[in-house]
Order: structure tokens, then C-alpha cells, then sequence
């Protein structure tokens, strides 16, 4: 215990000298730059800190903070004097933002060296005079598998120009480069920070790539080296651990502006960019390999990769194999002719072809259940599939739908129909079959069906193909069922034993290994349900699903759709997987990362190694222990019933209270977010119809909420879950609990994270709301009574005392944040009294500009 103190004491002495001295430095060289009345706002800047700091304080309105500032250190006082420094207050701290977050990266080494730890390498010398371990070991290694999935959900609001200026500040700041510093902080001060215009499908996937192509080409390279090493100095044999996923330009799922074309534009993207990344390897290989022996081989590889690379008009086909069978033969020359000179250049090469392929990262293609079963109706209509169906199909029960399904090959013409929708999913499950022939199976073999809530939503997805070009014997392809909200979970175990007893069904996963991926989101979940029923039903949810995959010897595969924050899945990620126990399928990680996400944690080479890592260690952990989940235990599992029961009657009673969604249309820029221009994706699923909380999605809900700095989708109704259980007498059994299972511990731990980065003080004065003030008031009570329980139970006397480095990370963020928290507010306020058109335009976009550095800053907020 000591020594654990000692090393969160030394993070801690590490943080404040290597992160918070250094931003305390460098920061002030903002007052130098040479823009447009920088010194004046950098000087204000502070003081203006400070006052939004003693208003919070004394709970003052936004309005009367700011009017009162400007009176008191300012000689301009009209409106549109006011909105012009709060503008530049704005860019000052969106830039104050990214300095932090170099600051913070470059110092990331420094801060996680001692947590840096290869399970994997661990296990293998423990199983040197144990055989029945080592032979437990191989056989994890065999099943084990971990994918990165990237997604283009609007949570991350850097584009490409800033991200590269990052990397660049982070190298500098590592070796203090002051000169360079300077300048970068020059040229961030004249880099837009935002699109004009919303971004396509296709932009979000070139954005992406950004760190595809500077980051995981590396990391994951790595990262299977060092797995490589550790095998081979244990004489085993090799194992692909790692694999990348693909979000943009396959999600159409509530996505109007995806269309087959964009997926196919991204295929060619990904490909393209992968061998740019493959040929300046190549060149550098070029460079060392000057020998005999191998010029002809070098010169056929570098035709290759130069034509794949930068030639558009190249026929595209899948040439991986071809790469590693003339690389090896260039590897056999040296270790046969030369000594074995540079085949660690040339193995390294062959080891990232065999990771990424001709393909890079799979690309998933995401629909709506609801837009499927449209789809297939339209076929049922067309020749010669109508004589297939009954005409009363759609009115049939589950079972007997099932049964009418011939799954019989067929041919239609998508351009039969003018409904987008349908014509798109039609031309998409065409366009997959040339994608896998032009960049491999892997490039895109997974279709995702959300919002699934039955059986035939699957089987009803498979004749598609069927009648679209596909052969059953040929049927490349995993059907994926996205279970999302709290009854959908419930009744995802019932759904699977269903297929996984069908005939056709049963004899496609045969064909594919007898392996199931299911995809659980938590993002809906939380919305539908809370947090801790969330959390509950998702577990529940693995355990019989786990459990009827084992009955049918199914290789379950669970793919958790996980966001930033604990509210949408966030948080301590790890730390779940390391505690799920035997009795859930854990031997395949695999998690969406997104937005802020992907910066915070995936942003540079170091810290992509360091949390992939992280998570091979815990599934080698979970893997290699089994042991049982005590959460399953009756004590246990009817205490968190209870709770979850609770916790999710408590956030419905919020969310049927009448002023739900109009408090946050009135107090958060909810109504503002679809005129920000960093997403593709509409803010809501019906776009054309009124504001409805069920269309609303879970980003913007989450997101709403967090810039209030009230994260109600994190902590909701865990006090009163947790109050119950005390005036119940239960109270012994919930602390056993929490100090014996991690996955409760985890839940907790992200539970508090989430409300660190809660300030109820700064909304405050709704108590004074005639409307809204009871229902402030509502949110409040729950906030401190959560707050209180959560520290008594945890035995802690401040939140994620057990965190302190990303406890001050975060009380860093949020004090620079403060002013945009408070001018938001302050122009949300004015939008609500009579102003000019020209005035609204002003307010609205000074609302939308605070939304930026607000998210930023929390990255993992939204």
C-alpha cells in the first residue's frame, strides 16, 4: 500500500512540475503573439477568470458577470463591443485548450512509465516449468484478439491542420524548444479551428485517416512486435493480436448523406493512403538494402507500391500476399548472403503488410432495422421474389416470418426504386462484393443491424444479399445485431438462440469459423435507461448471451459500442474488461473509439501503445484467471437488480417530468448543435419533424448535458439507488460489494469521474427560475445526495480521490473552460430577450464557438 502511495505521490509531483508548470510557462507566451489586440484580450483574459470564479461563487447570473466586468475594465460597453472580446476570449482559450494538451501528451511517458507492464510477457515466464500453463497460454494467445474500431461521431472538433500542429507542439514541448514552441504557437494562432461548412461522409473518413496513417500504422506495429519478441523468445509461434476498424463512410445508420458511393470512395481512400504509408517504409528499406542479390526483388515491390500508391487508375485487387512473399524473399538473401544486415527493416515492413493488408482498417457498414425491413419489403414486391411471400408477410408473427423465409438466390434492380434509403442499401450490399475483391475479405466483412430487435432482423438481412449478387456457399460476410436499449438487451439471449438454431443461419456461422460477433451499445442504453441500468443490463445482457453461445459452441465476440464519457461507455475502459469473469465471452476485445477519444487516448504513438496495451494486458488478465464474476453471486446480483431497478425509475420519473426537454432546449445549446459544422450526421434521427427526446441521439443528449456541467447521463439516480439500499439495512452488503467485484468498482470509479466534471454552482441561479427552479432543484438534490454516497461508499473524502493526476487534469481543464461556460450561457440568455436579426446571428454563434473548447477540453465529455 505504501508503495502505492509513493507512486500516485510521485505522478502527482510529476504532473504539477512536467504538465501544470509548463502550461503556466508556455501559456504566457500567448501575450507576445502578434495578432489582432492579443495583448489587450491576454491581459484581460485572467481577469476575467477571476471574476467568473467569484461569480460563480456568489451564484450571479452570466449576464450580470460579464455586464459588470466590462463596466469595471473595459472603456467600450455596446453590445456588439462586448461580443467582439468575447469572441477573442474564445480563440484565446480554444488555443489554451490545445497548448494544455500538448503540454499534457508530451509529459505522458513521464506520468505512465510505472504503469507500463507486459502481461503477456509475464505469463510466459511464469509458464516456463508448467506446462499445463504454458499449453493455457498458447491457446489464449490462439482465441485472443483485440479490435480498435474508429468512428466519425461528432465529438471531436480538431481538424487535421490542428491535429498535425499538436504532434508538432508535443515534440517540442518534450525537449523544450522554446523557438519552435513560439512559432507553432504563432501558427496555431492563425489556424482555423473549424470548418466553414459541414463535412461529407468522405471528409470525416480523410479526417480520420489523419491518425490511421500517424498514429496506428506505429502503434499497432509496435505493439505486435513486442508481442512477436515475446513469442518467439518462448518459441511460439506468431499470432495477429490487432486489428483496426472503420466507422465513416459504412455508418449510415441515421446518416441521410451515406451513400454506396461514399463507402466505396472510402475503400479506395483507406487503401490508397495505406500504401503511401507501406512505400515510405519501402524507400527507407530502399536506402539500407544496397546489396546484391535483391535489386530485382526491390525493384518489383517498388513498382508495385509506387503504382498502388499514386496511381488512380491502377486496377485494385488484393496483393498482401504477393508483398509478403517477395519481402520474405528479399528477408532470406540477407540472412543467407549478408549476414542477416537490416532484415529488421525489411521484417518490420512484413509484419505491418500482415497486419493492414491490401485494406488498412475494415470498414463496417452500419443500417437501421427499421430501414431493412423497409427494404426488404420493396423486394417482396419485385419479380421474381412476390411469388416467394404470402401478401399478409408484414402482419405475421415472429416465428411464422421466419418460417416463410426460402432464402433462395435472386436478381433485382435497385434502380427500380426511387426511395434513397432503399436504393442505397441495395447498391451497398452490391458494391461489398467488389470491395473484398479489390482490397480483401477484411476490408469490409461485418454488416451492423441497430436497433435489432428480433430474429428476422438478421434472416431478413441475409436474403437480402441473396436476392443482391451473393451466393449462400459465397456469403462472406458477419451479421452483426446491435442490441441497444434496455428491453432490447433483455431479450437479445432469446434472439440469438433463435438463429443460432435456424438451419440456414447455423450452417452460415459454420462457415465462418462458428464465430458471433454481437455489437452492445451503451450510448442508447444510458439514455433509454441511466447509467447504472446501462451498466446492469449490458452485463446481464453478456452473461446469457455468453451462455447460449457456449451451449451451441458458438466463439462469441462481444463489440461494445463505447463513447467517451462513463455515461455513454466510457471512462476506465480497461478495468472492465480485466474484471469480467468467466462467465462472459472476453477472449475478443472489441470497442468503438471516437471523438475525443481518439486524441486523448489514441492521439500520439506513445499513448496509442500505452492504452493498446493496456487492454491486451486486461483481456491476458481475464483470459488467463477465469475466474468467477462474484456479480453473478445471489448476495450480490439481487442487491444490483434492486439497485439498477431503482436507479432507472428514478431517471424515468426525470425523464417524463414535463420540463425535461424544454430545460435543456432553454438552458443548454441543444438547438444550436445541428448548425455546428463538424459532423455529416444530423443531430436527430427524424431531422425534418419536431424535437422528440427518442429520435434525439445519445451524443447530442450526452453532450447537451455536459455543457451545462451537469452530465446528468453519468451519475443519475445512483444516490437514490444507493439511499434505498441504506434505509433498507443494506448498506454492509453494498460496500462488501463494491470492495470485492471490480466491474461494480469500475462502475463507481467512472461514475465519479463523470461528476468531477460537474459543477452544479455554475447554474446556480435556476434555483431563482420561477419555470425551471423546482426542476434545478430536482437535478441538484440528486447530484449532491449521488455525490455523498458515492464518497461514503467509496470511503473517500473528495471525488476520484483514488485518481489524483486525473483529478487535477481535469480541475486544470475546467477552470480554463470556466469563462465558456459562463459567456454560453451568457449568450443563450440574451437569444431568450428581444434583440435584432443581426444580434440573434451574433449570440447564436457565440454560443456555437464556446461548444468547441467546452468538449475539447472535457475530451471525453460528449
Amino acid at each position: 500500500m505504501m508503495q502505492k502511495q509513493r507512486a500516485k505521490g510521485q505522478r502527482e509531483s510529476i504532473f504539477n512540475n512536467e504538465v501544470v508548470s509548463r502550461f503556466e510557462l508556455y501559456n504566457s507566451l500567448f501575450l507576445t503573439l502578434p495578432f489582432y489586440k492579443v495583448k489587450d484580450t491576454g491581459t484581460l483574459l485572467p481577469l476575467f477568470l477571476k471574476y467568473c470564479e467569484d461569480g460563480v461563487k456568489n451564484h450571479d447570473t452570466p449576464a450580470e458577470i460579464i455586464d459588470v466586468f466590462f463596466k469595471k475594465y473595459t472603456q467600450k460597453h455596446s453590445k456588439k463591443d462586448i461580443i467582439d472580446l468575447l469572441f477573442r476570449f474564445i480563440q484565446y482559450i480554444e488555443r489554451q485548450v490545445v497548448l494544455f494538451d500538448a503540454v499534457e501528451d508530451a509529459s505522458f511517458n513521464k506520468l505512465n512509465a510505472a504503469d507500463e507492464h507486459n502481461a503477456l510477457l509475464s505469463y510466459l515466464k511464469k509458464g516456463t516449468d508448467n506446462k499445463a500453463l504454458t499449453d493455457k497460454i498458447e491457446k489464449l494467445i490462439e482465441e485472443f484478439s483485440l479490435r480498435l474500431v474508429l468512428t466519425a461521431h461528432p465529438t471531436q472538433f480538431y481538424p487535421g491542420s490542428v491535429l498535425s500542429i499538436i504532434t508538432d507542439l508535443t515534440t517540442a514541448i518534450k525537449t523544450n524548444d522554446i523557438s519552435s514552441i513560439n512559432l507553432l504557437l504563432q501558427q496555431l494562432g492563425k489556424t482555423p479551428f473549424f470548418n466553414k461548412k459541414s463535412p461529407t461522409p468522405v471528409d470525416e473518413a480523410l479526417s480520420l485517416a489523419w491518425y490511421l496513417e500517424n498514429v496506428f500504422y506505429f502503434a499497432a506495429a509496435n505493439i505486435q512486435s513486442e508481442v512477436d519478441k515475446s513469442l518467439n523468445d518462448y518459441n511460439l509461434q506468431s499470432k495477429k493480436i490487432i486489428e483496426l476498424g472503420f466507422w465513416p463512410g459504412g455508418d449510415r445508420d441515421g446518416n441521410p448523406n451515406v451513400h454506396a458511393d461514399s463507402t466505396v470512395q472510402v475503400s479506395k481512400m483507406l487503401r490508397q493512403i495505406l500504401f503511401r504509408c507501406y512505400y515510405r517504409d519501402f524507400r527507407n528499406l530502399k536506402r539500407r538494402i544496397t546489396f546484391r542479390g535483391v535489386e530485382d526483388t526491390i525493384a518489383i515491390v517498388q513498382d508495385v507500391l509506387y503504382k498502388n500508391a499514386f496511381d488512380p487508375n491502377i486496377p485494385m485487387e488484393n496483393i498482401a500476399d504477393f508483398l509478403i512473399e517477395n519481402l520474405n524473399k528479399i528477408l532470406t538473401t540477407l540472412n543467407e548472403d549478408h549476414d542477416g544486415l537490416f532484415t529488421d527493416v525489411v521484417s518490420d515492413l512484413i509484419r505491418k503488410v500482415e497486419l493492414y493488408g491490401s485494406h488498412f482498417a475494415s470498414l463496417d457498414i452500419r443500417q437501421d432495422s427499421r430501414v431493412l425491413r423497409d427494404v426488404h419489403a420493396f423486394c417482396r414486391q419485385s419479380k421474381p421474389i412476390v411469388s416467394l411471400f404470402p401478401e399478409n408477410y408484414d402482419s405475421l408473427s415472429e416465428a411464422e416470418k421466419i418460417e416463410n423465409m426460402s432464402f433462395k438466390s435472386a436478381k433485382l434492380n435497385a434502380a427500380e426504386t426511387t426511395d434513397s434509403l432503399i436504393k442505397d442499401t441495395l447498391q451497398t450490399i452490391a458494391e461489398i462484393k467488389q470491395i473484398q475483391a479489390s482490397n480483401g475479405e477484411l476490408a469490409c466483412h461485418r454488416f451492423i443491424i441497430s436497433n435489432c430487435q428480433q430474429a428476422s432482423d438478421i434472416l431478413q438481412l441475409m436474403e437480402l444479399f441473396l436476392w443482391n449478387g451473393w451466393e449462400e456457399d459465397n456469403l462472406s460476410i458477419d451479421f452483426v445485431p446491435l442490441f441497444e436499449t434496455v428491453h432490447d438487451l433483455a431479450d437479445a439471449a432469446e434472439i440469438m438462440n433463435t438463429l443460432y438454431t435456424h438451419p440456414f443461419y447455423k450452417k452460415h456461422l459454420k462457415n465462418r469459423g462458428n464465430k458471433q460477433h454481437i455489437m452492445l451499445g451503451f450510448s442508447d442504453s444510458t439514455k433509454d435507461g441511466g447509467y447504472l441500468m446501462a451498466n446492469w443490463s449490458i452485463f446481464n445482457a453478456k452473461v446469457a448471451l455468453t451462455g447460449i453461445a457456449d451451449q451451441h459452441n458458438i466463439q462469441l465476440a462481444f463489440f461494445d459500442g463505447r463513447g467517451g464519457p462513463p455515461s455513454r461507455g466510457g471512462g476506465k475502459t480497461h478495468r472492465f474488461y480485466a474484471s469480467m469473469g468467466k462467465e462472459i465471452a472476453n477472449k475478443n476485445i472489441q470497442l468503438t473509439i471516437q471523438g475525443q477519444t481518439i486524441s486523448s487516448q489514441y492521439g500520439s504513438i506513445d499513448s496509442a501503445e500505452f492504452n493498446i496495451e493496456q487492454l491486451i494486458n486486461a483481456g491476458m488478465s481475464a483470459g488467463m484467471k477465469e475466474t468467477h464474476n462474484i456479480l453473478l453471486d445471489p448476495l450480490h446480483k439481487n442487491l444490483l437488480d434492486v439497485m439498477a431497478k431503482d436507479s432507472y425509475e428514478s431517471f424515468l420519473a426525470l425523464r417524463q417530468h414535463p420540463l425535461f426537454l424544454s430545460y435543456l432546449e432553454k438552458f443548454s445549446p441543444l438547438t444550436l448543435l445541428s448548425k455546428i459544422t463538424i459532423s455529416s450526421r444530423p443531430v436527430k434521427r427524424n431531422s425534418g419533424g419536431a424535437l422528440k427526446l427518442e429520435d434525439l441521439r445519445a451524443i447530442s443528449f450526452v453532450t447537451a448535458w455536459s455543457q451545462l456541467k451537469q452530465n446528468i447521463p453519468g451519475f443519475y439516480g445512483m444516490g437514490t439507488a444507493l439511499k434505498n439500499q441504506k434505509a433498507e439495512g443494506n448498506w454492509d452488503k453494498v460496500v462488501k460489494t463494491y470492495q470485492e467485484s471490480g466491474y461494480f468498482k469500475t462502475i463507481v470509479d467512472n461514475c465519479m469521474m463523470s461528476m468531477s466534471k460537474s459543477d452544479f454552482s455554475i447554474t446556480a441561479h435556476f434555483a431563482n427560475d420561477k419555470e425551471y427552479g423546482a426542476f434545478w432543484k430536482i437535478l441538484h438534490d440528486e447530484f449532491e445526495l449521488s455525490k455523498e454516497m458515492l464518497l461514503e461508499l467509496s470511503g473517500h473524502t473528495a471525488l476520484m480521490e483514488n485518481y489524483p493526476v486525473e483529478k487535477s487534469s481535469i480541475a486544470v481543464r475546467e477552470k480554463i473552460v470556466l469563462p465558456l461556460v459562463l459567456i454560453q450561457h451568457y449568450a443563450l440568455e440574451q437569444l431568450q430577450s428581444k434583440i435584432t436579426d443581426e444580434e440573434q446571428q451574433s449570440y447564436e454563434k457565440l454560443a456555437i464557438r464556446t461548444v468547441y473548447g467546452i468538449v475539447n477540453a472535457g475530451r471525453n465529455l460528449a
